[in-house]
C-alpha cells in the first residue's frame, strides 16, 4: 500500500467514525426531546429508557443483528445468522490493494450501523411514553435491534432482494425511520392511549410536556447529530468527488431542516392562530427525515422544499392520528413515519436512477415487515408479561412505579433504596413529606 492509499484509508475511517460519533449524539437529542414533550411525573422513566435502549441496541446488533444485515446472499430475502463480528481487516488484506482491498476500517462500519439501529429503537421510546412499562418496552428492543431491523436493512442496504429492486434510500428515510415509526404504531394500537388524552365524544385533551427548552434543546441536538447521519453515508471523503458530495448532503439537510420548521410554523399559524412550538420542533424532524432518502440529488432550493412538504404534513399527520385516536405523546410515529415515506417517494423527482414503482415497492416490504413483526412481538410480551402499567401508576407518574424516583423531586425527602448518591436520609416512617419551613 502507497502512503496516499494508507492516507486515504486513514481519513476515511476516521471521518467514519466521527459520523458515527454525531450519530451517536442524536439519542441525547431523542432523550431531550422526549423528556420535554412528556408530563414531569414521567421524565425520570423515559431518560431511563432511553440510556437502556442504547445499550441494548448495541449489543444485540453485536450479538446478531450486524451479521443479520450484512452476510447474506445478494437478492436474497432470508439473512444468514451468525455471532459477534467477523475478522477485523488485517494489514495483509488491507496492503494487498486491489479492488476488493477495503478503504475504511470495517469496525467503523460497525461502529457507523449500530448508531443507526439505535436510532430506530429510540423513534418507538417517544409514541409509546407515558404509560407502557419499562421491562416490556426493553424486551421489545432486544427483538427490534436484533432481528427485525436487521432483516429490512438486510433487504436494502445489506444487498437483499430490495436492493435488486432498485429501491433507493440514501442515509434512510424509510429504512431507519419509517421502520421505527411502524413498530411504533404496532406498539400504540396495543397499548392504547393515555388516560384523559381523548373524550367519549371524540374530544381530543391536550396534554402539555413538562420542559419546552428542554425539547427545543433535544431538537437542536438532533438537527446536529443528523449531519452524521447523513453526511456520514456518503461512506468515504478522501477523494475529491466524495468531498463536494460531503458537503451537498450537509448543505442540503441544514436547508430542508429549516424549511420544514418554516411551513409547520406557518400552518399551525394559519390553522391553530397560534405559533405552535411543538409543530415547530416536530417540522425541524420532519424536514430532517425527508430528505435523508436522498439528501445528495436536489439543490439546496429543492432540499429546502421537500423539507416544507414534511414540515407540513407532520402538522396534519399528528391532527390526523389524533382523530383516529391514535396517542402519540411525541408526534414520532408523524415525523418519522408520514415523513419518512415523503421522503422515499421523493427521491425519484431528482434522482434519474430511482423509479417511483421502486420507491413503493420498498415502502410496502419495510412497513409490512416490520409492522406485522413488531404487532405479533408486541401481543406475546403483553400475554407474557403485560405491556401497560396499572391506572393507578399511570397517574402517579411511571417514575414512582418503574424508577422508584423523580426528576423533579423538588423539596421532598425519601427512604434511600441501596446506595445511591445523592439521596436524602430516611424518614422515620419511609414516606416522602413536604420540608418545613425554615424559620431564622
Amino acid at each position: 500500500m502507497n502512503e496516499i492509499t494508507e492516507l486515504s484509508y486513514a481519513l476515511d475511517t476516521f471521518y467514519f467514525l466521527i459520523c458515527g460519533v454525531l450519530v451517536m449524539w442524536m439519542a441525547a437529542g431523542f432523550s431531550m426531546l422526549e423528556a420535554g414533550l412528556v408530563r414531569s411525573k414521567n421524565t425520570a422513566e423515559i431518560l431511563t429508557k432511553n440510556i437502556a435502549l442504547f445499550a441494548v441496541a448495541c449489543t444485540m446488533y453485536l450479538l446478531l443483528g450486524y451479521y443479520l444485515m450484512y452476510s447474506g446472499a445478494a437478492g436474497g430475502i432470508l439473512p444468514n445468522l451468525g455471532f459477534l463480528l467477523g475478522d477485523e481487516n488485517t494489514v495483509a488484506a488491507v496492503t494487498a490493494g486491489g479492488e476488493d482491498a477495503p478503504y475504511y476500517s470495517m469496525r467503523a462500519d460497525f461502529f457507523f450501523q449500530v448508531v443507526f439501529v439505535a436510532t430506530a429503537m429510540s423513534i418507538v421510546s417517544g409514541a409509546v411514553a407515558e404509560r407502557m412499562k419499562l421491562w416490556a418496552f426493553l424486551a421489545f428492543a432486544v427483538v427490534m435491534t436484533g432481528v427485525i431491523y436487521p432483516v429490512s436493512g438486510y433487504w436494502t442496504w445489506g444487498g437483499g432482494w430490495l436492493a435488486e429492486v432498485g429501491f433507493s434510500d440514501y442515509a434512510g428515510s424509510g429504512i431507519v425511520h419509517m421502520a421505527g415509526a411502524a413498530a411504533a404504531l404496532a406498539g400504540v394500537l396495543v397499548l392504547g392511549p393515555r388516560k384523559g388524552k381523548y373524550g367519549k365524544d371524540g374530544s381530543v385533551f391536550a396534554i402539555p410536556g413538562a420542559n419546552l427548552p428542554l425539547a427545543t434543546l433535544g431538537t437542536f441536538i438532533l438537527w446536529m447529530g443528523w449531519f452524521g447521519f447523513n453526511g456520514g453515508s456518503e461512506l468515504k471523503v478522501s477523494d475529491v468527488s466524495s468531498a463536494n458530495n460531503m458537503a451537498q448532503v450537509l448543505v442540503n439537510t441544514n436547508a430542508a431542516a429549516a424549511g420544514g420548521v418554516i411551513a409547520a410554523l406557518i400552518l399551525a399559524k394559519a390553522w391553530f392562530r397560534k405559533a405552535d412550538l411543538t409543530m415547530a420542533l416536530n417540522g425541524a424532524i420532519a424536514g430532517l427525515v425527508s430528505i435523508t432518502a436522498d439528501p445528495l440529488s436536489p439543490g439546496a432550493l429543492g432540499a429546502t422544499l421537500i423539507g416544507a412538504v414534511g414540515g407540513l404534513l407532520v402538522v396534519v399527520a399528528i391532527v390526523g392520528l389524533d382523530k383516529l385516536k391514535l396517542d402519540d405523546p411525541v408526534g414520532a410515529i408523524s415525523a418519522h413515519g408520514v415523513a419518512g415515506i415523503w421522503g422515499v417517494l421523493a427521491v425519484p423527482l431528482t434522482n434519474d436512477g430511482a423509479s417511483f414503482g421502486a420507491q413503493l415497492i420498498g415502502i410496502l416490504g419495510i412497513f409490512a415487515w416490520v409492522f406485522a413483526a413488531s404487532l405479533a412481538v408486541w401481543l406475546v410480551i403483553k400475554a407474557i408479561m403485560g405491556v401497560r402499567v396499572s391506572e393507578e401508576e399511570e397517574y402517579e407518574g411511571v417514575d414512582l412505579a418503574e424508577c422508584g424516583l423523580e426528576a423533579y423531586p423538588e423539596f421532598t425527602v425519601s427512604k434511600v433504596h441501596g446506595g445511591g448518591s445523592g439521596r436524602s436520609r430516611a424518614e422515620p416512617s419511609g414516606q416522602a413529606r413536604p420540608l418545613a419551613p425554615r424559620t431564622e
